[in-house]
């Protein structure tokens, strides 16, 4: 049977893993890319105008109007919040408010 590590170990391994991603040396065992969105069908089920949606989700006014005229995409972290502002609306709303 093979000896488990004990956490100072897997901590290290994981330290020495994240070194060699960040110096690309080793590829990271995942990637993730969010697909492409309908910013606009987003916002509009919210409600919202764009001014309001960009100012509850932290967006500026000038980004939405640019996504929604497919001037610019969503960055990376911008389509993942976007995601979720689609999909569990709620949950969202409890972590902007910090409840």
């Amino acid at each position: 049977m093979a000896e488990q590590m004990n956490i100072a170990d897997e901590l290290l391994a994981s330290m020495e893993q994240a070194v060699g991603i960040a110096e690309g040396t080793v590829q990271p065992g995942r990637v993730w890319t969010p697909p492409e969105i309908n910013v606009a069908n987003i916002r509009k089920r919210t409600g919202l105008s764009q001014v309001r949606f960009a100012a509850r989700y932290g967006f500026s006014a000038a980004a939405v109007r640019d996504w929604e005229q497919k001037r610019r995409m969503p960055e990376k972290a911008a389509r993942t919040l976007l995601m979720l502002i689609d999909r569990e609306p709620q949950a969202v709303e409890r972590v902007l408010i910090g409840a």
